[in-house]
């Protein structure tokens, strides 16, 4: 069973969350504090933590910083009220997976969650399949049967993010910050340019297929 660690000052928000993960057959470990988490992460094997942001005596950043020194793979899913963009991007540059706001939506936490895992795993492997396509990350290049296509790395890198989350949107900023880096220049037409190229090279592969979300950014969806 599958370990969550759960770094939460509230205690009845707390304990609701992991009462919802119980539910859904993960394991869980409480904590009050990023303090109190780090203890438990040197005492039990965890393989994803939810953290709040605002907590006091470590923060969340704070406490996502010193997990990323030595758990560098390890999913973490930070929960907040904080809700601007410089707050979310603060998170991300600290190391934190994937952000939700709150009141938090039970359902999409854990899906949120499964899917994180499901990425842990990949980036663990280095490997994805879909079909008979397989993205192998070490080399940059894509199969199909007999067919072998390396990719540039930016287009390797783009393609293997949306298809590490099948069906997730994600925003055009998302992927420039993933992508490119947060402090790069890239625009929107540089993005588009990549999806484009993405577009052509697999358009007739019958396993996924690129969707444009208008207003919005872009989602891979399995066609298989």
């Amino acid at each position: 069973m599958l370990k969550i660690l759960v770094v939460e000052d509230d205690i009845n928000i707390r304990k609701l969350m992991c009462a919802v993960l119980e539910q859904n057959d993960f394991e869980t470990y409480g904590a009050e504090d990023g303090i109190a988490a780090l203890d438990l992460m040197d005492k039990y094997h965890i393989d994803l933590v939810v953290l709040d942001l605002m907590m006091p005596n470590m923060d969340g950043y704070e406490l996502t910083r010193q997990l990323r020194l030595s758990w560098e793979n390890l999913p973490i899913l930070m929960v907040t009220a904080k809700q601007e963009p410089k707050d979310k991007r603060q998170g991300f540059l600290a190391g934190t997976d994937d952000y939700m706001t709150k009141p938090v939506d039970e359902e999409e936490m854990v899906l949120r969650i499964k899917a994180l895992l499901r990425r842990a795993k990949i980036s663990i492997d280095h490997r994805i399949t879909v079909g008979k396509v397989v993205l192998d990350y070490d080399s940059l290049t894509v199969w199909r049967e007999h067919m072998v296509i390396t990719l540039p790395q930016k287009e390797f890198y783009l393609l293997f993010k949306l298809l590490s989350y099948p069906n997730m949107i994600f925003t055009r900023l998302q992927l420039m910050d993933e992508i490119w880096g947060m402090e790069n220049d890239t625009d929107d037409h540089t993005l588009n340019v990549h999806i484009n190229r993405l577009r052509d090279r697999f358009r007739d592969w019958p396993e996924f297929e690129i969707v444009t979300i208008r207003g919005l950014g872009y989602k891979v969806v399995k066609k298989i």
